[in-house]
């Protein structure tokens, strides 16, 4: 059932123990919203906590690391920017989801309430819950918040970014969020692991369909050599948009089991999300993602395949 901010509100209000999922390979928008909601619901007294299936990056760490631990029989289970339950990871299935929060256009609609809002970050909705929950804005919440809406903007740069994205922004600010640090620890610092990944990713880099497509593979080898870990590639799939005459940008990352991931950038040009569901995946229309139980070479041929198919249709019915 999909509800609206005020009765997303009042439902939690009459909660407690509440557990909050992120979704797994955690960005900076799914953990600003869950540990935003999560500081939200402890202002009001209540028991909560968030979890997730993989290891936090370090770089999330403020986000958190004031909030102790606790361990608790959960009465209610609220998932936030999670469009679909094989999001979760190896949580899948081990919850009843009561409720969804998020900003997804291909959100299953699996949780019992769904409040959905077409925004550019889940922390641009998460900020109206929790307006709306009473809870004055604190200065480790606002950090949370800026936090989702600076990395699933792309520091604000993508085209998604609304004028209520930056009164949103603003008024964080107003609230403590500390813009500076956090857009400094987002977008320009980099550890020495991940310099080396970098510098093999994009030597992976190959061109299609007379160079509008650039894939990027990340392979097991390559966290090897480099001694970095999937953690740290949520930087490398925006390079592939980099490129002059690219429209769309794929990055294929080979997963422990030989299985692989991809995430998928393109421009206006191009529906990133609906790539993406042709592989059971989904998104955003200039971000999305999908999994394959194959390796990376077989996965971007398949994908290379379908990218050719989408701008020769788009080409066809331009003419």
């Amino acid at each position: 059932m999909k509800i609206n901010v005020k009765q997303c509100a009042e439902i939690l209000l009459k909660q407690d123990n509440i557990l909050i999922l992120t979704h797994a390979h955690p960005d900076g928008d799914t953990l600003g919203s869950g540990f935003a909601l999560c500081r939200a619901l402890m202002r009001l007294g209540k028991i909560c906590s968030v979890v997730n299936a993989d290891e936090i990056p370090k770089k999330y760490d403020y986000l958190y690391e004031d909030i102790a631990p606790i361990r608790f029989k959960q009465d209610y289970v609220v998932a936030v920017d999670v469009a679909t339950t094989n999001l979760l990871g190896s949580l899948e299935g081990e919850y009843h989801i009561d409720m969804c929060i998020d900003h997804h256009s291909t959100n299953t609609e699996y949780a019992d309430y769904l409040l959905l809002e077409d925004v550019p970050a889940a922390c641009q909705l998460m900020y109206k819950v929790i307006t709306e929950l009473g809870v004055d804005i604190d200065k480790e919440i606002a950090n949370c918040l800026y936090t989702g809406l600076t990395t699933d903007t792309g520091c604000f740069r993508y085209a998604s970014t609304t004028a209520d994205t930056y009164r949103t922004a603003a008024q964080l600010i107003d609230c403590g969020a500390d813009n500076g640090r956090i857009n400094r620890v987002m977008f320009e610092n980099k550890t020495k692991t991940y310099a080396r990944l970098e510098r093999l990713a994009l030597d992976s880099m190959r061109f299609y369909e007379n160079e509008r497509v650039a894939v990027i593979t990340i392979t097991q080898e390559m966290y090897k050599l480099t001694g970095s870990n999937e953690q740290e590639t949520e930087a490398i799939a925006p390079l592939t948009r980099q490129i002059e005459g690219v429209e769309i940008g794929i990055t294929i990352r080979e997963k422990p089991d030989g299985t692989s991931k991809a995430s998928i950038r393109t421009f206006e040009t191009v529906n990133a999300a609906q790539l993406a569901k042709m592989f059971g995946g989904g998104g955003h229309p200039q971000a999305a993602a999908c999994r394959f139980d194959c390796g990376v070479r077989e996965a971007r041929e398949k994908l290379v395949e379908k990218c050719g198919e989408l701008l020769n249709d788009r080409n066809n019915m331009c003419e």
